[in-house]
């Protein structure tokens, strides 16, 4: 059975930062995406570029592109912000309190029947809509 997981910044941040228990979480899905075909990795290019400014602005310029080019070696497709995905962000945004990252990653989620993993507030607000895997509590869908 196949299983699919999206990542937004908040949890690849965690990960960085060594954040348990969302880092063992993350790293453990990770290492599993890399031999299992069943574990499908999903991340919206919104959000590795929310990844890509955070790191920049606390690290410099060299290390956000040196994180962009390790995170594209993991087992994670990362998906094009499509004319479908802007909109379907955008509807995800009128409606609920959330920033327009946070709406692709929520929208990616809805697009693949995927479990979000991440440990923002205004991600977690929304597990009455989607399927949300809360890394700062470990518990596992």
């Amino acid at each position: 059975m196949e299983h699919t997981f999206v990542l937004d910044a908040w949890a690849l941040i965690a990960l960085l930062q060594k954040e348990e228990p969302a880092a063992g979480r993350v790293h453990a899905l990770i290492s599993q995406a890399q031999t299992d075909e069943q574990l499908q990795l999903l991340m919206s290019l919104m959000n590795l570029g929310e990844l890509f400014y955070i790191v920049g602005r606390l690290q410099g310029k060299d290390e956000a592109h040196q994180t962009v080019a390790d995170i594209r070696q993991l087992p994670l497709t990362l998906l094009e912000a499509t004319e479908e995905r802007i909109f379907a962000a955008a509807r995800l945004k009128m409606i609920h309190r959330l920033s327009y990252a946070d709406a692709f990653a929520a929208a990616a989620a809805q697009e693949f029947q995927a479990t979000l993993l991440t440990g923002d507030p205004e991600l977690i607000a929304l597990a009455d809509h989607l399927s949300i895997e809360n890394l700062r509590q470990n518990t596992q869908s």
